[in-house]
């Protein structure tokens, strides 16, 4: 079993208060078509694209003692802690400038999570997860040329084990809160879209609705104070 570290605890700051920031998880095994769905909602939603995984490789590229130590933990085979995850999470939302995030392969436990709830703060609009049949996602990854080192059937099934065991808690805790969104996986790209961008879709309507809602809510009071400047101006010009 990996070993957790302990981490020390950096400040990297947080979005404006009252700001309405939109989040999006995005789950699913290896090889479900996350990346791919992923670029698909960011070229039709803006929305800002951030991988958990890339980070950190990101993170372990430079040159720092963050990433030095990274880079140790994964080569000792302990876990990279939760906190570390999020704040490098956190640093990258705040720096895109954007409001809209999709968040890919996070959190991938209940540790991930609890640590986004403690730290971000954000609570997701819904956890969109990529349901897809572990034949397929076998076969997509033994068929998929990425250079990558970790394609192989061990490591496969390894990874297959510690999706199935780690993230399904997450899901089910998504699910009981009323914020799963579960489509097809085992389709074309184009047809899983469909319905991605059903659910997507959706999620703009409520953003609209709940704009104009606002608006009318601020509305009578602006009538009121126009109503108040009027009847001011014409106290004046009975005066005069």
């Amino acid at each position: 079993m990996a070993e957790v570290v302990e981490v020390h605890k950096d400040w990297v700051g947080s979005f404006p208060s009252g700001k309405k920031i939109t989040v999006v998880f995005v789950i699913g095994g290896p090889g479900s078509g996350k990346g791919t769905q992923c670029a698909k909602i960011v070229s039709q939603f803006g929305f800002t694209h951030l991988s958990a995984g890339d980070l950190l490789r990101e993170e372990v590229k430079s040159d720092t003692e963050q990433g030095a130590m990274i880079k140790n933990l994964m080569h000792e085979g302990k876990l990279v802690p939760s906190e570390i995850i999020v704040r490098l999470l956190l640093k990258a939302m705040l720096a895109s400038g954007n409001d809209k995030f999709l968040i890919d392969g996070f959190p991938r436990n209940e540790e991930n999570r609890e640590a986004y709830e403690k730290i971000v703060k954000i609570e997701p609009e819904f956890a969109l997860l990529i349901d897809c049949s572990r034949e397929e996602m076998e076969r997509r990854i033994l068929h998929r040329n990425q250079g990558r080192d970790d394609d192989n059937m061990e490591t496969i099934h390894r990874r297959f084990e510690v999706f199935q065991q780690s993230t399904l808690p997450v899901i089910q805790h998504y699910e009981k809160m009323g914020k799963l969104r579960r489509v097809d996986g085992d389709r074309q790209p184009d047809m899983v879209f469909e319905d991605v961008k059903a659910i997507f879709a959706q999620l703009n309507t409520q953003a609209n609705e709940g704009s104009n809602v606002s608006r009318a809510q601020i509305n009578p009071f602006k009538r009121w104070f126009l109503d108040l400047f009027c009847s001011c101006f014409d106290l004046q010009d009975r005066r005069n």
